[in-house]
């Protein structure tokens, strides 16, 4: 008898912590809540928005909310945020992402910008779902066409795995993403869909961990109604 309580004291705390394991933290609810209105605003405003022909032709969007960009002599840039891959039902559970880059000479200020990434075909998608990618050496990327009425996209613009839509202080602005690695939220990710669910099972839509409840702004962002089942939104 004493034998079985201990086992099942024990299989109790390994179930708590489990939970505990599986439950995100303030600052992954936090991106989520950020990513989604960064999102929204960017495909909404009246003027600069991303031109829907644009937007429907992305395989994956990425958003890191206020990349930091601060210097001293050396500086960098830092940013954490989500990404979601198109699925046969709608778009798939939020992917936990970093960016960061490093730059050298003299330079001083600070700076936070409102980020979107718009992975537009298979070999983007491929690249990003590496344990890292960097940008403009591993995965080619270009500023994207701005407002609803765009021009005919450039050259540079057609044959780019990603495309950028970068913001300031609510004003669209270019932004040197050259250098920068993007790379999966390990903690964060393990912390949403447990320690045995892979990027690449997220990205596609082939796991069967639920959607976190928290996403559900940002999957509406995304253009989802509802979040349902368990590999995206329809």
């Amino acid at each position: 008898m004493k034998n079985l309580r201990t086992v099942v004291a024990c299989a109790g705390t390994l179930l708590v912590a489990s939970v505990a394991f599986a439950a995100l933290s303030k600052n992954d609810v936090k991106r989520l809540n950020e990513s989604a209105t960064v999102l929204s605003e960017i495909r909404n405003a009246a003027d600069d928005a991303i031109p829907q022909k644009t937007w429907s032709n992305a395989r994956c969007v990425v958003v890191i909310p206020s990349l930091k960009k601060a210097a001293f002599i050396v500086g960098g840039e830092f940013g954490s945020g989500v990404m979601s891959c198109r699925h046969a039902s709608g778009w798939t559970a939020p992917v936990f992402m970093e960016m960061t880059k490093g730059s050298a000479g003299f330079q001083i200020g600070a700076q936070s910008v409102d980020l979107v990434l718009l992975v537009m075909n298979q070999s983007g998608v491929d690249k990003l779902l590496r344990n890292k990618v960097t940008l403009g050496a591993d995965a080619s990327i270009a500023a994207g066409p701005v407002g609803r009425s765009a021009s005919a996209a450039t050259d540079a613009q057609m044959t780019a795995e990603m495309l950028s839509y970068s913001r300031a202080k609510g004003v669209f602005a270019g932004i040197d993403l050259s250098g920068g690695s993007l790379r999966p939220d390990d903690s964060s990710n393990e912390r949403a869909y447990g320690t045995n669910v892979s990027v690449r099972e997220i990205a596609l839509g082939t796991t069967t961990a639920p959607v976190p409840a928290e996403a559900h702004a940002f999957m509406t962002a995304l253009g989802g109604r509802e979040v349902r089942g368990t590999t995206g939104v329809k």
